[in-house]
This record gives structure tokens, C-alpha cells and sequence, in this order.
């Protein structure tokens, strides 16, 4: 809760207005069961998926109880509401293991990044590509960049021969995501890895 004080000078006295503001934060609403659920009626599904109509949540909790199950409110915002007689601690361990299998099957894929001059000899051109394609290989993109310094702003066309050479070197195991493209004073090229069709 803030609250912001003010002081007011009436002449005779000093009066301090406190003003309150509530801030209310709708969080993510848990899903309801057992005793939890108070609505006059519900539409309750079967364990097995069946229909069992709409009844009282009086009467669905004491079906759920007598299958040993829980009563699982699935869709709050349904007129009336729609509950589920489920095995509840089953439920949210299915769900978690579906969570963390999709999780393990996400491929992150981080951008390294590969900086070369206008002058790069031969030999600092061979590292740097081999650096490239461990990257790519390894299944991240890789950023080529050139900066430019002082007076070779005035021959970009040098920095793009750089970098044509460099992709064509990659072109084995690379594909050019973006092609060579100036920025302020920086050149920048984007390669991803080759999809073999």
C-alpha cells in the first residue's frame, strides 16, 4: 500500500493530508477444488469423461469423495461453471512432467559473435573462420562484424570485400541469414547454419 503525506499550511496550523492508494494485482488465479468450489451449481464431467449434468457442488464433491477422487473446478468463467472428478496430485504431476519434456526439448540458440578488421592477416582470418564454424556447428548464429576506424569510414567497399570473402569461406557449412550491411561505423553480417534438404 502507498501512501503519499502532504503538509498544508493554513495560516494558524499545520494540517498533513495522508492520501492512500490501494493497488490491487491480479494474479494468476490457482485452479480450484475440493471445498474450495462454492458455487451454487456446477456442470460436472466424469472420470471417465462422461457427462453427469448440473447439480449442486454439495452433491459432486460427495460423488468425488465416494470415487476417492478430487472435484476439480476446469473452466471458472463456463455458465455455471464446469468441474472435473479427477485424481488430482495425477493431474498436476502429468502436467508438470509435460511442462519439463517441453522445456528439455527447447533448443536455445545464443548469437556469437566474430569481429574482423580491414587489415586481418591470413592467418587471423583462418582462426577467426575456424572459431565460425565451431560456433555454427554447435548450433548458434554468429554475428561477423567489422568496425571501422577513423579514416577507413571513407572505403566501406573494402570492409564488404572482407566480408564476401568470408561468407563464400563459410558457405560450406553456413547460410548468410543477413547479408553485409553498414551501421554507424560498424559492418555487420549474420550467419546461421546450413539446413541440410
Amino acid at each position: 500500500m502507498l501512501f503519499d503525506a502532504r503538509t498544508v499550511n493554513d495560516g494558524s496550523c499545520f494540517i498533513f493530508v495522508i492520501l492512500f492508494w490501494r493497488c490491487f494485482t491480479i494474479s494468476k488465479q490457482e485452479i480450484q477444488i475440493n471445498d474450495e468450489i462454492r458455487d451454487k451449481e456446477i456442470r460436472v464431467i466424469g472420470s471417465d469423461g462422461a457427462q453427469l449434468g448440473i447439480m449442486s457442488s454439495s452433491k459432486a464433491l460427495g460423488m468425488a469423495e465416494a470415487a476417492n477422487l478430487d472435484l476439480v473446478k476446469i473452466a471458472p468463467q463456463a455458465q455455471p461453471p464446469v468441474c472435473k472428478i479427477m485424481d488430482y496430485g495425477k493431474y498436476r504431476f502429468e502436467q508438470a512432467k509435460r511442462e519439463k519434456e517441453a522445456r528439455k526439448n527447447q533448443k536455445v540458440v545464443d548469437i556469437k559473435e566474430v569481429r574482423l578488421s580491414l587489415n586481418i592477416d591470413t592467418h587471423d582470418f583462418n582462426t577467426k573462420l575456424n572459431h565460425t564454424q565451431r560456433f555454427i556447428k554447435g548450433g548458434d548464429k554468429v554475428k561477423v562484424s567489422i568496425h571501422f576506424r577513423g579514416r577507413e569510414m571513407g572505403h566501406p567497399e573494402l570492409g564488404t570485400e572482407i566480408m564476401n570473402k568470408f561468407a563464400e569461406a563459410c558457405q560450406e557449412f553456413a547460410a548468410v541469414e543477413k547479408p553485409a550491411k553498414l551501421e554507424g561505423r560498424n559492418m555487420l553480417m549474420f550467419l546461421a547454419p546450413k539446413h541440410n534438404k
